[in-house]
């Protein structure tokens, strides 16, 4: 199963240490792939993470969709929103678009929020 680690808040020291501690495990053998994603605030998470796109990520969790037009037809929602939407997360790294297709390469999302 792939996961997607999302981290809100922390410092430079928290994501150095993650990636120190992946290179430590990495020296002593095969290590199961990690992908992190860091966001500044909450305030920067649900900039990106609305109800509508959250949407979309079940929706091409469960069905990668052939184009962000197959996707708005399927959805029910008009193509230039979906299209925006999809764009967001695809900058945030949270959905991939290769050739078209769109698609969430991630089993499971795990949220860490720093206080």
């Amino acid at each position: 199963m792939s996961k997607l680690e999302v981290h809100v808040g922390g410092s430079f020291a928290d994501t150095k240490r993650r990636v120190l501690d992946a290179v430590a495990a990495a020296q002593l053998g095969p290590v199961e792939s990690q992908t992190h994603i860091t966001f500044e605030s909450w305030a920067a998470l649900a900039n990106v993470m609305t109800p509508k796109r959250f949407e979309i990520l079940r929706r091409v969790h469960q069905q990668p969709a052939a184009s962000v037009a197959a996707l708005a037809r399927d959805l029910g929602r008009d193509y230039k929103r979906v299209h925006e939407d999809v764009e967001a997360l695809v900058t945030a790294g949270l959905l991939d678009r290769e050739q078209g297709e769109v698609r969430a390469n991630y089993d499971e999302i795990r949220a860490v929020i720093a206080l």
